[in-house]
């Protein structure tokens, strides 16, 4: 504030103390949504309402969270979406899909990349969930950053739909398919033939998402199937990241941003070191054993430097060994998700969540990871979000304090929060 002193041309400047927030801004770096398929027909391309309309009648739902019509609606209810959220401390979301876009043989995540006979169909099913997704961001587009799906069998259609995802304010990016091993029509992400892709990406600052989960081949239908694909999940989720770093994608576009997320982050300080000590031993003899390698495959930087530029890691639902690692690694790379609406989230009990793990993590750490470094990544406007986070996250002191107990009976909570919405 700044006085004037009687006839002097001198100004007295008084300094206000400057006062931190009172409560933690939280962004969910992974939250799932999606239409219905009676919102998506409206968003579908004319010349497919026919072929979707047949499909539809022979679909058969067997997801319970996608039938269950109290469940379901939190995919695509503002007004649910926000009560859930608000009332667990998150004022802003980076949304993944969730449900089943047109012509979709499954959950839209875990559904295998389309055949050619296929793709036609399919790339009219995430086109529309695209443009429903566009429709539903602008409700809140401050508060929420989608990111919309490309399907990589045709590089030029990839692209194209690259445009309309950055042209439509889809702030999240893209997320493109994890290819499982046994799909062999369309190439593995390292291919340099995606080069273009990731140029324009590159050029246009579109994040590239991977999410956890994906990338399994399809198993043999046996009792222990399930299992082992459970498993077998961390290690298919990771290697969309192994690959980008070991096929050279992040040396040949180094201002390339891509994100892993609901994918943990415990693992990765020993999945560096041994892509260092392998890179290293490249980079020194040209060999590894017999192995002989071209100079075009001998990358000039390790492993643990490109993560450290070219990675961001959304942690969903972090255990207390990805908020030890998160906190090792440190830097503006790592954040916080809640995985809503799914079972396994953090809601309704975020609250106790953050307190349980990170009730002895400074407040300077703590906020970066919260929402600073999502902020910073895909856009969002701190100084927007912060009377809704004075109105609804939860407080410094509140989260610095330990965990002493967990929630009776958490089924019930659920049920209670579920009837109040």
């Amino acid at each position: 504030m700044c006085v004037q002193a009687g006839n002097c041309n001198k100004l007295l400047v008084m300094t206000l103390p400057f006062q931190a927030p009172r409560n933690y801004t939280i962004i969910s770096a992974d939250t799932h949504a999606g239409g219905s398929h009676v919102q998506y027909r409206e968003y579908l391309d004319p010349r497919y309402i026919e072929d979707f309309d047949a499909w539809r009648e022979k679909y058969r739902n067997p997801y319970k969270d996608l039938k269950d019509t109290d469940l379901r609606i939190r995919n695509w209810d503002s007004e649910r979406r926000w009560a859930d959220e608000e009332r667990d401390g998150v004022v802003a979301e980076v949304l993944f899909p969730n449900t089943i876009p047109p012509f979709f043989p499954s959950f839209v995540l875990f559904a295998p990349p389309p055949s050619d006979e296929d793709y036609p169909h399919r790339l009219a099913g995430v086109r529309a969930h695209n443009r429903w997704l566009a429709d539903f961001v602008s409700q809140y587009p401050q508060r929420r950053a989608g990111i919309g799906q490309i399907f990589l069998n045709d590089i030029d259609d990839a692209i194209e739909d690259a445009r309309w995802i950055k042209d439509h304010d889809l702030r999240g990016g893209v997320l493109v398919p994890n290819i499982p091993p046994d799909v062999k029509w369309i190439k593995p992400l390292h291919h340099p033939d995606y080069d273009p892709l990731w140029a324009v990406c590159e050029d246009l600052e579109i994040p590239i998402s991977s999410h956890g989960g994906t990338g399994s081949p399809e198993y043999a239908k046996t009792p222990s199937s399930a299992v082992l694909m459970i498993a077998e999940v961390p290690f298919y989720s990771q290697r969309p990241l192994m690959q980008m770093i070991v096929g050279g994608v992040f040396e040949r576009f180094p201002r390339l941003k891509f994100v892993i997320t609901e994918a943990g982050c415990s693992w990765a300080p020993a999945l560096l070191r041994r892509l260092d000590y392998l890179l290293a031993g490249i980079r020194k003899n040209g060999a590894i054993g017999e192995l002989r390698f071209s100079p075009d495959m001998v990358l000039p930087l390790s492993a643990t430097e490109y993560f450290q530029r070219n990675v961001w890691v959304g942690v969903s639902q972090p255990t207390r060994e990805d908020a030890a690692v998160a906190k090792e690694m440190g830097g503006d790379h790592f954040m916080w998700g809640s995985d809503y609406p799914h079972d396994e989230g953090t809601g309704p009990f975020t609250t106790e969540h953050l307190r349980q793990l990170f009730h002895a993590t400074p407040e300077e750490e703590l906020r970066p990871f919260l929402a600073g470094n999502a902020a910073k990544l895909y856009d969002f406007d701190l100084a927007f979000l912060e009377p809704l986070a004075e109105q609804f996250g939860p407080t410094v002191r509140e989260l610095a304090t330990p965990l002493d107990a967990l929630p009776d009976h958490p089924n019930e909570a659920l049920l209670k929060v579920a009837a109040s919405a």
